[in-house]
């Protein structure tokens, strides 16, 4: 089984996972983005090593395929596969050829043809607990977390103690928000692999969203010690002080995320919806406006947006976040409303302003694709 770095497994934006419906579940929910890249130099020399066999032999698809899987592992995903596809031009029999090509396929982002590989293999007799964990990750990003929990187990009736495996299993457990089995086997995959950044980041995540922000300030400053430069556990541990009223500090923590990850929405939405409230519309729109480019139906940050642009008389642009929040609700007749205002207030026409209630800030939830709310 080849070894998983759970800090560069990240479901891409592969859609935020859900909580357990319950009178305690939390707004907060996490995103699990897959990449199944590793990064190391040992895996390159073997391949280059293989360089001078392959001239001397260039009808040997077996050295074709060796050297594709160290390209893999040491994340040249293009040359592998090429030299998967050769080896297979060569001789399309072997079932492990195709679990290479899956496992390229699937570095590519291509999932629908990485499934048919892995499909290919198992009809070719390859049988393996790394091709169930391949084909149940793969069915995780898809978010089809039955399937998933299947091949998973399947993997684990092999190898029991595969970190990997339960670590996957505790995401589609999220999925399928049952947050009890959920943390079960994500502390169960700590147990065995207790030095991997993306398993504390989880269990951080999780414990925040239910309100527990001292075992989550653990669970995070723990994985910063293996990973001092990973955004997402910094943002954790600015959470843990936002829940415990220490919003200063929390926003130093936040804006260190930013510093370090500018992919990271979250920390982006908690430094916006602090401006916000504040009544700091222009400190908070580049926030907002970075948070929507990641995840454009993040609840609430698009109405924040469009107000904070109205307040500081920004019409045009208002009128365009308007505009973009009456496609997403339509027939709302507010935002048609601030539409026909917005464009009048752009075009030098003063508009009757009618009054309406306040709208609060809204925390933000998942409410469509993996990495599209909190």
């Amino acid at each position: 089984m080849p070894h998983f770095s759970f800090s560069r497994l990240l479901l891409p934006a592969a859609g935020a996972l859900g909580l357990v419906a319950c009178s305690d579940a939390p707004a907060e929910r996490p995103d699990t983005m897959v990449n199944l890249r590793t990064v190391q130099s040992g895996p390159r020399i073997q391949a280059e090593e293989l360089d001078g066999a392959i001239a001397r032999q260039p009808r040997n698809a077996s050295l074709y395929a060796r050297r594709a899987a160290f390209r893999l592992d040491a994340g040249q995903v293009e040359a592998a596969l090429r030299d998967i596809n050769q080896a297979l031009e060569l001789d399309d029999a072997p079932g492990e050829f195709y679990f290479i090509k899956a496992r390229a396929l699937r570095a590519r982002g291509q999932i629908r043809s990485a499934l048919a590989a892995a499909t290919e293999a198992g009809r070719r007799g390859f049988a393996s607990p790394s091709l169930n964990l391949l084909v149940g990750e793969m069915h995780l990003a898809t978010r089809r977390y039955q399937d998933a929990l299947d091949q998973l187990d399947r993997a684990l009736q092999q190898e029991p103690d595969d970190a990997a495996a339960l670590f996957y299993k505790g995401i589609a457990y999220v999925g399928l928000q049952d947050t009890v089995q959920a943390l079960d086997y994500l502390r169960a995959s700590l147990a065995r692999d207790p030095r991997q950044p993306e398993t504390l980041h989880q269990l951080a995540f999780l414990s925040n969203a239910f309100r527990q922000p001292q075992q989550a300030a653990l669970y995070a400053a723990r994985g910063l010690k293996l990973a001092p430069t990973y955004g997402p556990l910094w943002y954790d541990y600015g959470r843990q002080f936002e829940l415990q009223n220490q919003p200063d500090s929390a926003a130093r923590i936040y804006a260190r995320t930013v510093q370090l990850d500018t992919t990271f929405y979250r920390a982006d939405y908690r430094l916006a919806l602090a401006a916000y409230k504040r009544h700091q519309y222009a400190v908070a729109i580049p926030h907002l406006q970075r948070a929507l480019r990641r995840a454009p139906r993040l609840a609430g940050a698009r109405q924040m947006l469009a107000e904070s642009l109205e307040s500081l008389a920004r019409w045009p642009e208002a009128a365009d976040q308007y505009r973009l929040l009456v496609a997403e609700n339509p027939g709302n007749r507010h935002w048609t409303y601030k539409v026909w205002k917005t464009n009048n207030r752009a075009k030098g026409i003063l508009a009757e302003e009618v009054r309406r209630p306040t709208v609060e800030a809204v925390e933000p939830i998942t409410i469509e694709r993996p990495g599209s709310g909190l």
